[in-house]
């Protein structure tokens, strides 16, 4: 029980410290850009970690062999049938932006349906791996292959509605990473996870060469990372090997900037300068900039603690649990908070190209945040009620 606690609360800490930097980072945007008032962000963000608390809270109570099954395939299917749905709804009830549609909006707030796709998808492959790879003694390269193949058809299709219908590339490459992970997890050879990973590099490099914008992402990624990488080496071979006329990363920079700024201790809560115009989204993806700047390096350390004991906790109870498919979730989710995490942690420091992914718990977002509320609430049934 004392996991359990601990992973509660530091889940609810983490959902609070999102909530302040909301309110900090996101003051300049509200009443400058959106004309809004200067709680609006921050009044939507605590409503969103309020009911997301409740919802971790009451789920925590739920018995998982009557609900987990029936709750996850609800987190598969109805949030498929919204984001296929969302193509078909006028633009007031569901707007696009860049050629794509993300967001149904209902009332007052607006809903993501992949955030909680990701949960069931997630549910699905713990689900699934758990009655083929697990139940199944070793077999060749040659059987898993076949054994794997229905899973590629579902990520295919998973891979059009979300990496070309919705254009989030970013999503696709963390669910694939799930996937991958996974199948490891459940008893799947290293050869088989080579062979994924070698035909997901294959696949990403495709969607990247056929589309001009990502082509451009590349193109700023690399127009930072080469001033980094390039530090290390001679000036001759640096100079021979530097690509000039790169046009330079605007989100990068700036947020590297926000970091120098903030140094070990910060400018202090409120004082950062990144959000005045410089990252008018820095309550969202470049949250770790924001947090950087404000609360230093030691803030940000405090940040990664938290997230490496809330991952922590999970692995110890997805270890005591005897369901296969119940601790193939719980590792599921960890997979989900620490590549996205880690996604976008790179992407803030230039060393992977900015994906967009959110920072679980502290990135703005009221889907995001209840859709982790809901894994986490999950995951504390499972330790709830199942005796491992």
């Amino acid at each position: 029980m004392t996991t359990d606690r601990n992973l509660f609360f530091c889940a609810s800490l983490l959902i609070f410290l999102g909530v302040l930097m909301s309110y900090s980072l996101s003051t300049y945007t509200t009443v400058v850009l959106y004309h809004y008032g200067e709680f609006h962000f921050f009044i939507r963000q605590l409503s969103s970690a309020i009911i997301g608390i409740v919802i971790m809270w009451g789920l925590s109570r739920v018995d998982p062999s009557k609900w987990f099954s029936r709750l996850g395939f609800f987190l598969l299917f109805v949030p498929s049938l919204l984001i296929i749905g969302m193509f078909f709804l006028p633009e007031s009830l569901s707007s696009s932006a860049g050629g794509a549609k993300r967001w149904i909006r209902l009332g007052f707030f607006s809903l993501a349906p992949l955030e909680f796709l990701k949960i069931g998808f997630t549910f699905f492959l713990a689900w699934s791996l758990s009655r083929t790879f697990v139940a199944k003694e070793k077999a060749n390269v040659k059987e898993e292959l076949i054994t794997f193949v229905p899973y590629s058809f579902v990520f295919v299709a998973l891979a059009i509605g979300v990496g070309i219908l919705q254009n989030d590339l970013g999503q696709i490459v963390l669910l694939g990473a799930v996937l991958a992970v996974l199948l490891v997890f459940s008893g799947g050879s290293a050869h088989l996870f080579g062979l994924i990973v070698s035909g997901a590099f294959a696949i990403s490099v495709l969607a990247i060469v056929t589309s001009e914008h990502r082509i451009l992402r590349l193109k700023l990624w690399w127009s930072n990372l080469q001033n980094s990488l390039f530090t290390l080496l001679p000036d001759k071979l640096a100079n021979a090997l530097r690509i000039s006329d790169l046009p330079e990363s605007y989100q990068v920079f700036h947020a590297g900037n926000a970091m120098h700024n903030g140094g070990l201790l910060g400018q202090g809560l409120g004082l950062g300068q990144i959000k005045l115009g410089f990252l008018s989204e820095v309550h969202t993806d470049m949250v770790l900039a924001g947090i950087a700047e404000e609360w230093g390096f030691l803030g940000l350390c405090v940040c990664f603690i938290l997230f490496s004991v809330l991952i922590v906790l999970i692995f110890r109870i997805a270890n005591r649990l005897k369901e296969p498919k119940y601790s193939l979730f719980c590792v599921g989710v960890v997979l989900l908070i620490g590549f996205s995490l880690v996604i976008n942690a790179f992407g803030v420091g230039g060393i992977f190209p900015v994906k967009g992914l959110a920072v679980p718990f502290l990135s703005y977002g009221g889907s995001s945040l209840l859709a982790n509320c809901i894994a986490i609430g999950l995951v504390l049934s499972l330790a709830r009620y199942t005796k491992g």
